[in-house]
């Protein structure tokens, strides 16, 4: 029988940033929150609301298919919205040790700031048109649809921003940290 085995870590010690500034936490929990209108939006039409769309507009979403794509696409987007708080918590420092195999290893803040940095302008490229929202033909929408579903898409274009400020702040914290750390 084998029993319970603890691997040590070798790991070179972690490295602790200053604390995030307020802006920073804020802009991590805004991130999260620029998301959810859309993703709401989405979970109506999923549970066979029209939100907006017209009879015959709605029907290419009250597809199997198109309920689990919007579904997936709503858990996801809020999911990798989420991962913005990670920038300005611990976990964005040390895998917390919940996580199998990699649980309590520090996070490498490099890795951190390019994948949150390339996220960030992937964001800002996709949802750049959201303020012209008004201006495209929606025919398979009702007039209160169309202004209702850009309202609530019109955070999108904050996602990215916020990221960016985000990263840039967690970067500079790290930074800081690591030239401390190499001047001791």
């Amino acid at each position: 029988m084998m029993s319970h085995m603890r691997f040590r870590s070798t790991h070179s010690p972690v490295i602790s940033a200053a604390a995030p500034p307020r802006w920073a936490v804020w802009a991590a929990h805004a991130a999260t929150l620029v998301v959810l209108p859309s993703g709401l939006w989405r979970i109506l039409m999923v549970l066979g609301y029209p939100a907006g769309y017209t009879t015959a507009g709605f029907v290419p979403f009250d597809t199997v298919g198109a309920k689990v794509w919007m579904l997936t696409l709503s858990v996801l987007s809020e999911l990798a919205a989420f991962l913005t708080i990670g920038l300005v918590r611990p976990w964005g420092e040390v895998v917390p040790r919940w996580i199998p195999l990699i649980g309590g290893r520090p996070v490498r803040p490099k890795a951190v700031v390019v994948t949150a940095a390339l996220g960030a302008a992937a964001l800002t490229l996709i949802w750049a048109n959201v303020p012209w929202w008004w201006t495209y033909p929606h025919e398979d929408m009702t007039h209160t649809g169309h202004l209702v579903v850009g309202v609530l898409y019109q955070p999108l274009i904050l996602w990215g921003p916020l990221t960016a400020a985000v990263t840039i702040s967690y970067f500079r914290r790290h930074r800081d940290a690591q030239r401390q750390a190499s001047s001791d």
